[in-house]
């Protein structure tokens, strides 16, 4: 029974995630007049303010408990799952489109769960393959019409999008796999704690991409564009950097990485839904087909988790 609650929750906190973490699939098309370096800026330097100020009264006392080696995690973590991701996703939205982006993340699940199929004691990988079938399909089904019509830019812009969409999965399939792996051997760190901590790492990364941006920057956009974009960057660090990475750290601590990997097509989902509110429109009969495909597979590596447990427990009464 308190295996069942922990799997609930667990499942309720990779949902809260996604909800929020598809919000930043929509920012890059909110402030389409700034560069994706200067989104990654925006949203993690108010990301890092706000987790300095939230951790400020406990620094001394959890900074103690940090050693060389939790730092270097703090910081490959911080640049895979945040600084270099986001510029990447950012590049392959503006690029590409929403819905080309969504597909290939939407393999996010499958790489991360293929990688935690080998953890021991994790469920063998054939029990899985139902679940990552239906997720592949799902996928393929999401970004079938965009990739099939005939394409708004050039060619070297559609595969550098593609591109840009694959490296955002490359860096945060890594990132997943690193953290929860991390936040299991770090029982004297809250997962609240290692969030903040990764977005004091990360504001400090941002810090240092300043100079670049300025380097780089072409555009002078006006007074109301930067207060826009400060509301965005704002908006974005605080419930998908703060709640959204708190409401993930805690599901990573209940779920084994078998399940982790499947909680991130809510992201995945709830990006469709804010596309589709955007766009002010329905989804079409291939995006529908999907969100039942990836409702499913979510649904069969739930069954496929809950099977050994079942097994054990019907040993022990006999």
């Amino acid at each position: 029974m308190a295996e069942r609650k922990q799997t609930v929750a667990g499942i309720a906190c990779g949902m809260g995630a996604g909800a929020l973490w598809g919000l930043v699939f929509l920012a890059p098309e909110l402030v389409r007049e700034f560069s994706p370096l200067q989104l990654t800026i925006g949203r993690y330097l108010c990301y890092g303010l706000v987790s300095v100020a939230l951790i400020a009264p406990r620094w001394r006392a959890l900074s103690a408990r940090l050693g060389r080696r939790e730092w270097w995690a703090l910081a490959w973590l911080a640049l895979a799952g945040n600084t270099l991701y986001y510029i990447l996703l950012s590049s392959a939205v503006q690029i590409g489109g929403i819905a080309m982006t969504s597909l290939v993340i939407g393999f996010l699940p499958v790489a991360v769960t293929i990688v935690g199929s080998r953890d021991r004691g994790a469920v063998p990988l054939g029990k899985l393959v139902p679940s990552l079938l239906l997720c592949a399909v799902g996928a393929v089904c999401i970004g079938w019409q965009a990739l099939a019509s005939p394409a708004s830019g050039s060619a070297t812009a559609q595969v550098t999008g593609l591109l840009c969409a694959i490296g955002a999965l490359a860096s945060w399939a890594t990132y997943a796999v690193g953290n929860s792996r991390w936040l299991g051997r770090l029982h004297h760190i809250s997962v609240h704690d290692w969030n903040l901590l990764t977005g004091v790492v990360t504001g400090a990364q941002a810090v240092l991409l300043i100079p670049v941006a300025l380097w780089l920057s072409t555009s002078r956009p006006d007074g109301t564009a930067w207060a826009h974009f400060a509301a965005v960057s704002f908006g974005v660090a605080v419930l998908a950097s703060i709640v959204g990475n708190a409401l993930w750290n805690r599901m990573s601590r209940l779920l084994p990485l078998t399940m982790v990997g499947q909680m991130i097509l809510f992201e995945t989902l709830f990006a469709l839904i804010y596309g589709f509110l955007w766009e002010q429109r329905l989804p079409e009969l291939l995006e529908t087909v999907a969100f039942v495909l990836v409702v499913l597979s979510v649904v069969s590596c739930i069954a496929a988790h809950r099977k050994p447990v079942v097994a054990a427990v019907t040993q022990t009464v006999a």
